[in-house]
């Protein structure tokens, strides 16, 4: 299994990924969550989208933004035909290396106050919420930020 920068060429199979894996909270909310929606072509050309590969084919992608003093984690994704085998441990693994390598002292996330099986295991990670604050666009939506502090290797 091999992480791997998204090219141009993964656009729709990142889409489709993203659907599948957010598809129950979709349900649950009654519309997609912002990842769904996202633009990944302007992504894509930043080097933000890695994808996970197993077996030939997309397991799973991270979305990330690099900043000066953080690592921000926009979206991890598991295809559902890979979920419950350890993709989604392993890239926030990947990810934690990325935040050494690239000597970031931590990484952020948001996510929805209704995605509390995602909060608990970030929680279980060593992530520490920060906050809550209103969706600015998801009229009624809570998110929810998270941070975790890197330690050198």
């Amino acid at each position: 299994m091999t992480m791997r920068l998204a090219s141009p060429d993964d656009l729709e199979t990142i889409a489709a990924l993203t659907a599948a894996a957010y598809r129950p909270y979709t349900e649950l909310f009654g519309a997609p969550p912002i990842p769904v929606t996202e633009d990944y072509g302007p992504r894509i050309q930043r080097g933000e989208v890695w994808l996970r590969q197993a077996s030939g084919e997309a397991a799973g992608l991270v979305v990330l933004e690099r900043h000066r003093d953080h690592l921000m984690l926009f979206s991890i994704a598991v295809s559902p035909s890979f979920q419950g085998a350890g993709h989604g441990l392993a890239m926030l693994n990947w990810l934690e290396g990325k935040a050494r390598e690239w000597v970031l002292p931590e990484i952020r996330l948001y996510t929805n106050a209704l995605m509390e099986r995602n909060i608990a295991l970030y929680s279980a990670r060593g992530f520490q919420e920060t906050g809550r604050r209103p969706n600015p666009y998801r009229p009624g939506w809570v998110l929810v930020d998270m941070t975790k502090e890197m330690v050198a290797a």
